[in-house]
């Protein structure tokens, strides 16, 4: 069975942008793992898009993405989500505290260049 890993929004960005370089060694990571997404992430991915962060929403990002290395949503109830997230009083970041609560709620690592978050999530690996 393939080891789940969360991935954070950036690295869904840079993984649409072919941009590989960006990812550094955590490549291995990648290989061979069950990619998996918090619902916030996509939900981040079209905000980034509205106010003009991103040329494209999250939908074509996804799409995309599934196709071409199987990335999912995690479909774990919200219910389950939101009181860990809750717990999470080290950010204001909504989007950071649902994506870290998601990830230990699993029980995966949570891939992620954001030292913020490495610093405050057991599961947060970005090497």
């Amino acid at each position: 069975m393939a080891t789940v890993i969360h991935l954070d929004t950036h690295v869904v960005i840079w993984l649409y942008l072919r941009d590989l370089q960006r990812l550094g060694l955590v490549r291995h990571r990648l290989e061979g793992s069950r990619l998996v997404i918090s619902p916030m992430v996509a939900l981040e991915l079209q905000y980034l898009f509205e106010v003009g962060k991103a040329t494209v929403g999250a939908e074509p990002v996804l799409q995309d993405l599934a196709q071409r290395i199987g990335l999912t949503q995690c479909s774990r109830p919200f219910a389950q989500i939101v009181p860990i997230a809750w717990t999470q009083s080290w950010t204001r970041d909504p989007f950071d505290r649902l994506i870290v609560a998601n990830a230990l709620v699993q029980g995966a690592p949570l891939l992620t260049c954001d030292r913020l978050i490495r610093e405050n999530c057991p599961t947060a690996v970005w090497d």
